[in-house]
């Protein structure tokens, strides 16, 4: 029996995936070109990579030819963690409006912080845009810095500074997590960790530019919604 461990990753699969990445990281929809550039490729490798997850339905193009997600790929997102987004969606919206501040789940993917659900407040002048599908470091970030504080230390990435040890060691301390100016300049953010008995951790937490609330009032609120979607999963 091959050793999996020892089997060559399919080079063709991996280029496929890591044009999704380039997509959702892009924010916009890009030229077959520009794929290719970012990808290393010539446009023709580029080109039957794209067919063949256009045929799947995973991407689209629109009407000057540019490339962007499709909404297979929203059907297969719908699919992680599915009861966990179903419990969480109603918190999300009543924190959402309650606080008048962006609010969405986030779970762990290696070293990586994910965004699965995000939910905008229904009556804000402007609110700040968190796309399902974002990803950032679990070292920066408040999100990030609360599931790091329920993660055993012999879990985190080797390249946490001492400066962020610190700062874990205080959101396990209050229970909360804080952050300023670190995944997006001038955003806050306040969250709070989700732990679930055979589960990595998750957490929940509000991105704002500005709001009447302090810290310690938005990590109470949060922490209302975390015990309430723990209890309905059976954490």
């Amino acid at each position: 029996m091959t050793d999996a461990g020892s089997t060559p990753a399919s080079q063709t699969l991996s280029r496929g995936i890591r044009i999704l990445e380039i997509l959702a990281d892009a924010r916009e929809p890009l030229s077959i070109d520009e794929i290719g550039r970012r990808l290393g490729v010539h446009r023709s490798v580029a080109y039957r990579l794209l067919r063949t997850l256009e045929d799947h339905g995973l991407l689209t193009r629109d009407g000057a030819g540019r490339i962007q997600l499709g909404a297979r790929m929203a059907a297969l997102a719908a699919g992680v963690a599915h009861d966990l987004q179903a419990e969480a969606l109603p918190e999300l919206t009543a924190v959402a409006n309650d606080l008048g501040t962006t609010c969405f789940l986030v779970v762990l993917d290696h070293d990586e912080c994910v965004t699965l659900v995000s939910v905008e407040p229904r009556h804000a002048v402007a609110s700040v845009a968190q796309r399902p599908g974002t990803r950032h470091p679990v070292t920066i970030g408040a999100p990030g810095k609360a599931i790091l504080s329920v993660l055993p230390a012999g879990e985190w990435p080797a390249d946490v500074s001492d400066h962020l040890r610190g700062e874990v060691r205080e959101a396990a301390a209050r229970g909360f997590a804080t952050s300023h100016d670190e995944v997006i300049p001038s955003l806050r953010s306040v969250s709070v960790p989700i732990v679930l008995r055979g589960r990595l951790p998750s957490a929940i937490a509000v991105v704002y530019v500005a709001s009447a609330h302090g810290p310690a009032e938005i990590a109470l609120r949060l922490q209302r919604s975390a015990a309430v979607i723990r209890d309905a999963l059976g954490g």
